[in-house]
C-alpha cells in the first residue's frame, strides 16, 4: 500500500512539474512550491515504506527463529529416537485457510507399533526457509501407514514447497 502511495506521489510531482513549465511567472512560483512540497512528501512516504519493509522482514526472522526453536525443543524431547526420514513422505503444499499445509505420511516398516516425530520445513521457490513445524504420528501400526497434516504457523506467500527436515521413529 505504501509503495503505491510512493508511486502516486512521484507521479503527482512529475505532473506538477509539467504544469509549472506551462504557467506564467507568478503562477510558476506557487506551482514550484507545490512541486517542492509534493517531492518532499514523496520522499517521506518512500522512507516510511522502506522502514516498514525492514520491520516486516525483522518480524519474519523473529517468527522463524521462534518456530525453529520450538521444533528443536520438541525433537530434543525424544530420547533414543531413530532416524526415519526414509519412512516419511510429504504431499503437495496447499492453502488451508490463511495457512500452508501438507499431508505427512509415515510408513511403519517395523514389526511393532511405532510413533513418529516429523519436522516439516516450508521453503520458498528460491529455497529460503519460511517456516518449520513438527507433527506427531502416534502408534502407527506395524506395516501400516498413518497420515497427519502439517500446517504453517503463519501465512506464507508465493510458491511454497515442503521438505522433511528431520524424522524420528520412537
Amino acid at each position: 500500500m505504501k509503495i503505491i502511495r510512493t508511486a502516486s506521489a512521484a507521479a503527482l510531482a512529475a505532473l506538477l512539474a509539467l504544469t509549472v513549465s506551462a504557467c506564467g511567472e507568478d503562477d510558476k512560483s506557487k506551482a514550484s512550491d507545490v512541486v517542492s512540497n509534493a517531492t518532499q512528501k514523496a520522499g517521506e512516504v518512500a522512507a516510511s515504506a522502506t522502514a516498514k519493509a525492514g520491520e516486516v522482514k525483522e518480524k519474519a526472522k523473529e517468527a522463524y527463529a521462534s518456530a525453529s526453536a520450538s521444533a528443536s525443543a520438541k525433537l530434543a524431547e525424544v530420547k533414543d529416537g531413530t532416524d526415519a526420514k526414509d519412512e516419511v513422505k510429504l504431499g503437495d503444499v496447499k492453502a488451508e485457510g490463511d495457512r500452508s499445509a501438507t499431508e505427512v505420511t509415515a510408513t511403519n516398516k517395523q514389526t511393532k507399533n511405532e510413533s513418529y516425530l516429523v519436522q516439516v520445513n516450508f521453503r520458498d521457490a528460491d529455497g529460503n526457509l519460511l517456516d518449520t513445524v513438527v507433527v506427531t504420528l502416534k502408534d502407527v501400526a506395524a506395516g501400516k501407514d498413518a497420515t497427519a497434516t502439517a500446517r504453517s504457523n503463519r501465512t506464507l506467500q508465493g510458491d511454497v514447497k515442503a521438505e522433511v527436515g528431520k524424522a524420528l521413529r520412537h
